[in-house]
């Protein structure tokens, strides 16, 4: 018994020692290694890829942005002006009509007789005038023979039956206008609508309602509004001649028809603040259709030699607009800058670049002064983009 406990007693202090001479040696390891990487020297930073665009000197449109509603350039309510029922309706919901073309026929024998009657009466008193002449002819010629009374009154009777027949043609003339509205016309060229009434129906023309509604769309207007204080820069464009007026879809992402501008109402609206505007578009293609509702443009100046950067260069920070440019040595800059109008994707710097430098449009967030960037994925996006497009 004690000398089993001895050897006991012996392996576990030999096992003691073994795992202290081990974790003494792994202590070691480690420390000379923390020693090695400590002398590595440090790697030095790599490139941060960006995209760059160049600076660029054009002329500049300056637009102004806004919200409209087609409207028809003329909409007429076709309406009946004679009694009567409908024979016949000539035309299509819909369709394109002329002005002059046939829409609609209201039955026409109740107009047909009134003219007959009327052209009867004239041949009747015309008949009557030549009688009365022939016997003023003959009061005439007896002269001494025939009393004064009878020469005067014959007279009297022809003065009055020509008066008549001046009545007759009158009357002529208005059975023939009742006869020719029978059948209504398109009063202008345009799109009929949905018609209001049906084949055999009676129209009157005391009603209010029409029998359709014709739209002139060619030309077509738009009508928007403007901000008040920007009628300053309307009125002098408007001065220098019609300004070109851009019609573009509710996003403003497709250009419907190209127009001018035609007018400014004769009064700001107090309520908004806003002055309403009308432009007037040929629409040959029938792209913009009355009711529609549209976003507009409309150029009131064009600033020549201007400084343009895509809208991707323009940064905002704490003490106002910014953009990181590019030097010789592939280190970004970075420059204050102040920036005025801006459309379609660029914008007009005023003061901060120059025409010919480097700017960075993608990849900013990565960037700080002197940043190195590498411009090798733009490049090769670049490449690749212009082997899609040809």
């Amino acid at each position: 018994m004690p000398r089993s406990r001895t050897i006991r007693w012996v392996l576990l202090i030999a096992a003691i020692a073994a795992l202290g001479y081990l974790g003494w040696q792994r202590f070691q390891g480690e420390d000379h290694q923390a020693q090695a990487e400590t002398q590595k020297p440090a790697p030095a930073h790599a490139a941060v890829p960006v995209r760059i665009a160049t600076v660029e000197k054009a002329d500049f449109p300056v637009y102004l942005t806004g919200l409209g509603t087609v409207q028809g350039f003329n909409t007429v309510v076709v309406r009946t002006r004679v009694d009567g029922q409908i024979n016949r309706i000539a035309f299509q919901e819909g369709q394109f009509v002329k002005e002059g073309d046939t829409l609609v026929e209201i039955d026409p024998r109740p107009f047909q007789a009134a003219l007959d009657q009327a052209k009867a009466k004239k041949a009747q008193d015309e008949a009557n005038l030549a009688n009365a002449s022939l016997d003023l002819q003959r009061y005439t010629r007896l002269g001494e023979f025939a009393t004064r009374q009878q020469t005067d009154t014959q007279r009297s009777t022809v003065a009055q039956l020509t008066a008549q027949i001046q009545a007759d043609t009158a009357m002529i003339e208005n059975a023939q206008t009742q006869l020719n509205y029978a059948t209504v016309r398109a009063p202008i060229s345009g799109i009929v609508g949905i018609r209001q009434v049906d084949v055999g129906n009676i129209v009157n023309a005391a009603t209010q309602t029409g029998i359709v509604t014709i739209a002139q769309i060619e030309p077509i207007a738009v009508i928007f509004t403007a901000p008040e204080d920007q009628l300053p820069e309307i009125k002098t464009a408007l001065a220098a001649g019609p300004p070109k007026t851009i019609a573009l879809s509710t996003d403003g992402k497709r250009v419907l028809s190209t127009g001018t501008l035609s007018l400014i109402n004769n009064q700001v609206d107090t309520s908004s603040g806003t002055i309403r505007l009308k432009a007037v578009f040929d629409n040959k293609d029938h792209a913009l259709w009355p009711g529609q509702s549209v976003s507009t443009r409309l150029l009131v100046a064009t600033l020549k030699d201007a400084t343009v950067v895509p809208d991707d260069a323009v940064q905002h920070g704490p003490n106002g607009l910014y953009a990181y440019t590019v030097n010789k040595e592939n280190k970004a800059e970075l420059r204050n800058i102040k920036v005025t109008p801006s459309n379609d994707g660029r914008s007009v710097v005023d003061e901060g670049l120059s025409p010919g430098d480097q700017v960075i449009t993608a990849g900013q967030f990565k960037v700080q002064p002197g940043t190195v960037v590498t411009t090798a994925i733009a490049s090769s996006d670049q490449a690749q983009a212009r082997t899609t497009r040809e």
